[in-house]
């Protein structure tokens, strides 16, 4: 119940303030004070004047986020790394002659209307997906259609090439970054993103991303909130190919910290390989050195045999920490028979009491205790309006600052701005059910 109630509290704190929130009533004035009080912070800070919500949220969260004491210096981040081109999903299915129609989910991408049963199946529940889209010719068509759209726009890829990217915005840290890069993904990365020879190839991977705004309309469909669909046909990520490479190269660059992503890029692959796979991923991940830290980050999938495999193949007892938000968090309670698997989605904005409850089942069936040999010990969960930190006591310190900051970042980078401009954002608060 102690971790309950942390990491509720914790996920109270983080509202993340972003542009498109439907949830009431709006957060009291007195929310603020009341909140830092329970968490025994000591007094709170004087409000900045007659302040509106938010801007007394961003103050305290500028209050709240400290830098800890132990500073990483050396980061290294694999195996998934490509190229997005983000454009419009509806004009992009205009583009390809498509009309709206009934929206189907596909766990796997064979054909055009494949593609446009999925994006409307997603669009009209306003949730975020990614589709492996196994013919190829297909996709490499419709791949040079999106690139070559006007407005497309082309970005560094993959969760593990996006991570280190945003790690290179610190001058201070030096970042190792082990994934296919192609010369156009080569040409995006910050010049603090050291690549190895070995990670280059003569042709990149490309993502398709097809957003969707708030209010967004297609023929007879209505999107609820602003989101994205994501699709490709990426053979070498979705085998891994830099997984060998990654952990060779952690010997002579010597991090602090060890970032991993990119297993679900498995799902195209047979069952067999993706079993073999995740063998020499733990042998991989058993072969860094103790005393580094991993953190291992999901991302969306469909295949619950491997999500299952993924959990049971003890891959989340060999990392340390765990990043993963809403779609996946529900996913991955589902495959393994964990709390509210019977819920086949979320409706608008996730339950806290219901997310909360995930989290503790996840570190208590799997996290460090004295009769586990496990070593994972943190669970960050982010969604659009909220971050939960979870954490094993007595293993991490800075958890409030920590997912302040995540809460933060999310909503700077969701409205593209550098700080929280509290005349473009507001602030929500979930029902408090009793």
């Amino acid at each position: 119940m102690a971790l309950w109630r942390a990491s509720a509290y914790a996920g109270f704190l983080a509202l993340a303030v972003g542009c498109v929130f439907l949830l009431d009533p709006q957060l009291p004035g007195s929310a603020l004070r009341s909140l830092w009080s329970s968490l025994q912070l000591g007094p709170a800070p004087a409000p900045p004047g007659p302040g509106s919500p938010e801007g007394r949220l961003a103050a305290a969260w500028d209050a709240l986020i400290v830098r800890p004491a132990r500073r990483w210096r050396r980061v290294a981040v694999g195996v998934n790394a490509c190229v997005d081109v983000v454009l419009s999903g509806v004009k992009l299915l205009q583009a390809l002659g498509l009309n709206p129609g009934n929206g189907k989910d596909h766990t796997e991408l064979r054909s055009r209307n494949d593609l446009k049963e999925a994006f409307i199946h997603f669009m009209g529940k306003g949730a975020a997906a990614e589709r492996f889209f196994s013919d190829k010719e297909t996709f490499h068509n419709i791949a040079q259609i999106a690139s070559e759209f006007p407005g497309a726009q082309h970005y560094v890829g993959g969760n593990a090439a996006l991570i280190g990217q945003k790690f290179a915005a610190n001058s201070d840290l030096k970042v190792l970054l082990c994934g296919p890069v192609g010369p156009k993904l080569h040409e995006l990365l910050d010049d603090n993103v050291f690549v190895p020879p070995e990670s280059l190839q003569e042709v990149d991977e490309f993502h398709l991303i097809l957003e969707y705004q708030a209010g967004e309309e297609w023929g007879q469909l209505k999107a609820p909130h602003a989101n994205r669909f994501i699709f490709s046909h990426d053979l070498s990520n979705g085998a891994m190919n830099m997984l060998e490479v990654f952990v060779s190269s952690l010997e002579e660059f010597q991090p602090d910290l060890v970032v991993l992503s990119g297993l679900h890029m498995m799902e195209g692959q047979s069952k067999e390989f993706q079993r073999k796979r995740l063998l020499e991923v733990m042998t991989s991940i058993s072969d860094i050195p103790t005393g580094i830290p991993v953190h291992l980050e999901l991302a969306s999938m469909t295949n619950r045999e491997l999500m299952s495999s993924i959990v049971h193949q003890q891959v989340f007892s060999a990392v340390t920490s765990l990043g993963l938000n809403e779609q996946e968090l529900l996913f991955l309670s589902q495959s393994a028979s964990g709390p509210h698997s019977s819920l086949s989605s979320w409706t608008g904005v996730p339950d806290v009491g219901m997310v909360s409850d995930i989290l503790f089942w996840i570190l208590k069936e799997h996290g460090k205790s004295e009769s586990r040999a496990s070593d994972l010990t943190r669970i960050h969960f982010h969604t659009l309006a909220y971050h939960i930190l979870a954490t094993v006591d007595g293993h991490w310190a800075n958890q409030l600052a920590a997912v302040a900051a995540g809460a933060r970042v999310a909503g700077t980078q969701a409205c593209a701005t550098e700080t929280i401009d509290t005349r473009r954002v507001s602030l929500k608060a979930p029902r408090v059910k009793t």
